[in-house]
């Protein structure tokens, strides 16, 4: 039996991937230090964890509309309001199993075969392999690290075409930590309203921010209508198991997007549901005052080595330029991190993953104790790698 076409266009998740990898030395005794996971190493705070037993206890196991309990959506329906000037109905938010699955079901309500998606590289390495699972073309659009890694509009321009649904912008963004300023948003946004097409506006990190603000592209006047808000639990409050996100949509997507889910899922774990709905009232502040820590702390390593990276602003990792060590024992960033795993038991994870060679993506979300060890290691690589 011959598999669909579709299915084998894409392949597996490479941050999961290498993130396998380095448990399973760990397992085998290697004392791993890992950078590769895009998860929290904090647990889920007590409350929301109180309030997934309590539902259970309550009975609350059941089958739930499939676009989320309302108490749910009304929630969030305030939080957008109030956190980003956002004014979506409960109607017009539908819950998902994670982030993840809110913005394939984005892409499979407004996709036809051969319809084609901007995503901007680097590239969380979700996004090609969705839209090609949609039957979609994946359109690139490379940033630059001598511009922070935000894109720019002329560039985008050039791509569009007659074909062109949406385009996908993630910020704070997976891998660099770039935030995307206002006025690129806005230029975005008049490109999105005369070009007429769809901007899916991952936000997942958007409490997860240092230096600069968040602006979500949905406020601007006139985006409502042409926006895909997505976001998830998972990273603000160290949820990435209990797989809660959401998209908030104009009505008419909305409704298509609960179709799907209908005949996907059914709907999201109940008492996970119940969960979320508690997270709201925990403060995650303590966690971003760590995660900034964190980013200090790496940021003056990586310089005291000469490193090249863009300075994260947001979410919890750091882009880090690996070109002036390959072409010799190393041919590209796969085979560096391969090196780094099996020689100094570092996990990170290869700027290929996100369609962006020469670097190497490292997640801070560790503890100090780990970071210290990790640095230590790879600067030592580095010197190996020199000679």
């Amino acid at each position: 039996m011959e598999l669909s076409r579709l299915v084998s266009s894409v392949t597996p998740s490479a941050t999961l991937e290498f993130n396998k990898k380095a448990l399973e030395l760990a397992k085998a005794g290697e004392n791993v230090v890992k950078f590769t996971a895009g998860e929290p190493d904090f647990p889920t705070p007590r409350p929301i964890i109180d309030a997934a037993i309590l539902a259970l206890n309550e009975g609350k196991t059941k089958y739930t509309n499939a676009t989320g309990i309302d108490e749910l959506r009304k929630r969030i329906s305030l939080k957008l309001k109030i956190d980003n000037g956002l004014d979506y109905s409960a109607d017009e938010i539908v819950v998902a199993n994670g982030g993840k699955q809110a913005i394939y079901n984005v892409l499979k309500a407004i996709m036809n075969p051969d319809d084609e998606i901007v995503i901007i590289s680097p590239a969380w390495v979700s996004y090609e392999a969705q839209i090609r699972l949609c039957g979609g073309k994946p359109v690139i659009v490379e940033s630059r690290i001598e511009n922070g890694f935000v894109p720019e509009i002329a560039e985008i321009e050039k791509v569009l075409t007659s074909k062109t649904k949406g385009i996908i912008i993630n910020s704070p963004n997976n891998p660099t930590g770039a935030i995307y300023p206002e006025s690129f948003l806005r230029e975005l946004a008049a490109l999105s309203i005369e070009r007429d097409f769809l901007v899916i506006s991952d936000e997942v990190y958007e409490k997860l921010v240092f230096d600069a603000p968040h602006f979500s592209i949905g406020s601007v006047p006139g985006m409502k209508e042409r926006t895909a808000v997505i976001n998830a639990f998972s990273k603000t409050y160290a949820m990435t198991g209990w797989r809660v996100g959401y998209s908030a949509t104009s009505l008419k997507l909305a409704k298509a997007v609960g179709k799907i889910q209908s005949h996907l899922v059914s709907n999201v774990n109940t008492m996970a549901q119940y969960a979320a709905l508690k997270a709201f009232e925990v403060d995650t502040s303590d966690m971003v005052k760590t995660f900034k820590e964190r980013r200090d702390f790496v940021v003056s390593r990586l310089n005291a080595m000469n490193m090249v990276f863009n300075n994260p602003s947001g979410a919890f990792y750091v882009f880090i330029d690996v070109r002036p060590y390959l072409g010799g024992r190393f041919k590209d960033s796969q085979e560096f991190a391969i090196g780094l795993l099996e020689e100094k038991k570092v996990g990170m994870v290869p700027g290929s993953a996100f369609i962006y060679e020469g670097f190497v993506r490292m997640s801070y979300s560790s503890s100090m104790e780990d970071l210290k060890e990790g640095l230590d290691r790879f600067e030592a690589f580095l010197r190996e790698g020199k000679r």
